[in-house]
């Protein structure tokens, strides 16, 4: 990864979070269902894993069968496993999470919506709301002990940041200039992917046109672009980072369409551009409408360590890699110390692949 993507890349997976949160449910069945694994004695049920799967293939082109839904859902009671073991060191620290912080951050997250709209949002996903309430605890309760536990006892230095500055000079010399940009996409087929605040999608191209109009009245009228970005825009991959694009070498912009890229050489710093209208390579038809903002322009050269831009990047990837190899090696030590029986594995491993 660029050190000049690495704060994109890490909005988009902080938002991220939010996403799966508000994806995913637990049941609350429990009699006579069968097992698929305990922990410390504690069950966790096949059919919480059966809806895990049922929430993150929902909405997929691709129909999962055979060894990869099997995959699949090993990973999922994976996942369950290890939060499960989570849950029981928050016990244990007294980390987890208080009735308050679990309503202020779902008031957080329904605040987009209306009453109407949320509600269907969970009708979609075919969990109620108890199902989220109990997902947001336990993912607010995971938060506190992973930051307790590891991130708050990471300490990158100066000298860290300085050692690893002479170790990767050439990272931070651009050979062409580079720009920095964002944008909001409106398309004329709705994705099923696509998960913006507002869950708001046109349906075809007479909706796209109106619905890309809005955006660009409003901010003519001064919204704000990374707002309106993550509330309208189609972009699967930007749209929870306010449609933050990341910088781009000039000699990108060569190979992209020619209403983008003529659009972005016409643009300052802070400016956004006209409707750019996308067509289907394949038919040449009108597939979206995009608006594009010129956030900044770098030029070529060597950047310096006393640019406090080059130090902040630095700090936060030595914080991302060590939070990641610290949380790992976390991981394997709760699960060495907990008493797990894994049964769906084992039914996988004695049917050959598959579970019976």
């Amino acid at each position: 990864m660029k050190i000049y993507d690495l704060l994109r890349h890490r909005l988009v997976a902080l938002f991220a979070v939010s996403l799966l949160i508000f994806s995913t449910g637990c049941s609350s069945k429990r009699a006579g269902d069968d097992v698929a694994a305990t922990v410390d004695g504690r069950k966790i049920y096949r059919v919480d894993v059966e809806k895990y799967y049922q929430n993150q293939t929902a909405g997929s082109d691709q129909v999962q069968a055979g060894e990869q839904a099997t995959s699949l859902r090993l990973s999922i009671l994976k996942e369950l496993v290890d939060n499960e073991i989570l849950m029981r060191r928050a016990e244990k620290l007294g980390l987890l999470a208080t009735d308050e912080e679990v309503d202020g951050k779902l008031n957080e997250i329904k605040s987009p919506y209306t009453k109407e709209q949320f509600e269907a949002r969970l009708k979609e996903k075919k969990i109620t709301a108890d199902d989220f309430k109990r997902d947001l605890r336990r993912s607010l309760t995971v938060d506190k002990v992973l930051n307790k536990e590891i991130t708050s006892k990471i300490n990158v230095t100066d000298q860290d940041i300085t050692n690893y500055y002479n170790a990767h000079k050439a990272e931070f010399n651009l050979i062409e200039p580079q720009y920095h940009l964002a944008r909001i996409l409106v398309t004329t087929t709705p994705n099923p992917q696509v998960h913006n605040l507002k869950n708001d999608k046109a349906q075809n191209e007479a909706d796209a046109r109106k619905k890309i109009q809005m955006i660009m009245n409003r901010l003519d009228s001064g919204d704000d672009f990374g707002t309106l970005a993550m509330n309208y825009s189609e972009d699967a991959e930007t749209s929870g980072s306010g449609g933050d694009l990341g910088f781009a070498p000039e000699s990108s912009l060569r190979n992209t369409d020619p209403g983008t890229r003529d659009a972005v050489a016409k643009l300052k710093p802070g400016q956004y551009s006209a409707l750019v209208p996308l067509a289907n390579p394949m038919n040449k038809q009108v597939a979206g409408f995009q608006i594009v903002k010129l956030i900044s322009k770098e030029p070529a050269g060597q950047r310096e360590l006393a640019d406090p831009r080059v130090q902040q990047a630095i700090r936060s990837q030595l914080r991302d890699r060590r939070e990641q190899l610290l949380k790992a090696a976390y991981y394997e030590v709760l699960r060495d110390q907990a008493r797990v029986e894994n049964y769906f594995a084992q039914k996988v491993l004695d049917g050959n692949g598959t579970a019976r």
